[in-house]
């Protein structure tokens, strides 16, 4: 068997793994995502070119990130796949200011990735979790970690700044955007449809448990609604998207909350869950008979087409708005409705192209091209490690 590349993306409460052969086109060997971490976890596999999911019959009300992690090892190890595997890539949340390409995961990197857990604290601690543990479980293996903030770093510098002190940028206090590792997946599909162009002014709708929207010209970023942290930007699931810092203040001094329940509530009780009082999933709510179920999904659309209006302002137009991720990937009642919110930029929607699935959903009629096109981050990891030399991948 040719050497294989092993891909872990850690999420908030997931686990996507992935085994490409280590050759052009990477061929995947496997393919897996254990997911509700949290209750009731569910494991799908798909092994080789295998479209149809395999679920894996889980006995256990609960998992933490490191049980999965185990999981995944054991099925990599009962296919056989574990004497291929000469590198390991992970999808790393933060990166701050250093790491901006793939990068050899050795001990000091380890402690500076280490230093930025204040910065993503959902996501950072998992990630490096998941890094202790494939290092014991494929010890010869070269890690690396391929970092989701790199993807912005070419942004123009007003983009990155806050109306601070200078002396706090100068620390790293800055906006940094996120989905970066999707978000260049996206944008290397974009490239294949339009050439160098990728689409011209593009507007990108990442939207999942976690969202936000990325603003690119020729297939670069230009303005993201993350910023400095993984709360900014749209209404999430369960993470709150942007608010006003005096409410934070006003809930630390005149509410006498503690800066942990503060982390905890913006981070897990807030969003789509917090505004309905019923779930953080969207299909649940659209489902949901509740009025406050109806304000989330009302909530949501609102703040997703008011930041569209905000990113098109910095491309001073838009020719291509792209869906992409959980909600955007399997919601077409979301994309029309954000779609009328964008009309006014001449975005209309073809009705029967967007609910049978299509990759290009607008009318023919729009003066904006949408595309449903899903996003791949395991791939994109692993695209880009392919880039390395092939001595460092251990071929």
């Amino acid at each position: 068997m040719a050497n294989a590349i092993l891909i872990l993306n850690a999420g908030s409460s997931s686990l996507k793994f992935a085994v490409f052969q280590q050759k052009k086109g990477l061929p995947a060997l496997l393919r897996g995502n254990i997911s509700s971490l949290g209750k009731n976890p569910q494991m799908k596999v798909m092994v080789g070119d295998n479209t149809q999911a395999e679920h894996v019959r889980l006995d256990m009300e609960s998992s933490d990130i490191k049980g999965a992690m185990e999981l995944a090892v054991d099925d990599i190890s009962n296919r056989s796949l574990t004497p291929a595997i000469k590198a390991v890539g992970h999808r790393i949340v933060h990166g701050g200011s250093e790491f901006t390409r793939p990068t050899v995961l050795d001990a000091s990197v380890i402690e500076k990735l280490l230093s930025l857990v204040p910065l993503a604290p959902m996501h950072q601690p998992r990630n490096l979790e998941i890094i202790d543990g494939a290092a014991k479980a494929f010890p010869k293996a070269v890690q690396f970690g391929c970092f989701d903030t790199s993807f912005h770093f070419g942004r123009p510098r007003l983009a990155t700044l806050y109306g601070l002190p200078r002396a706090l940028e100068q620390e790293g206090l800055k906006a940094y955007g996120f989905h970066g590792i999707s978000y260049a997946y996206i944008a290397s599909r974009l490239k294949s449809r339009h050439g160098a162009n990728a689409g011209g002014r593009v507007i990108v709708a990442h939207l999942g448990s976690g969202s936000s929207l990325c603003a690119m010209e020729g297939g670069k970023s230009v303005a993201t609604t993350m910023g400095f942290s993984t709360l900014d930007g749209l209404v999430m699931s369960t993470r709150c998207g942007s608010v006003d810092p005096g409410l934070v203040l006003h809930l630390l001094q005149q509410r006498g909350m503690s800066i942990e329940q503060v982390v905890q509530m913006l981070y897990n009780e807030s969003g789509m869950l917090g505004v309905s009082g019923v779930s953080g999933d969207m299909q649940a709510l659209i489902e949901s008979d509740e009025p406050s179920a109806k304000e989330a999904v009302d909530l949501f659309v609102y703040r997703a087409g008011r930041e569209i209006g905000s990113m098109a302002a910095a491309l001073s137009g838009l020719d291509t708005l792209v869906f992409c991720a959980g909600i955007g990937e399997n919601s077409p009642l979301i994309r029309q409705r954000i779609g009328e919110a964008a009309r006014w930029l001449g975005v209309e929607i073809d009705a029967q192209r967007n609910w049978r699935g299509d990759e290009l959903i607008s009318a023919s009629h729009s003066a904006v091209q949408v595309l449903v096109i899903p996003t791949d981050e395991e791939r994109a990891v692993a695209v880009q490690l392919m880039k390395l030399p092939s001595d460092k991948l251990g071929a």
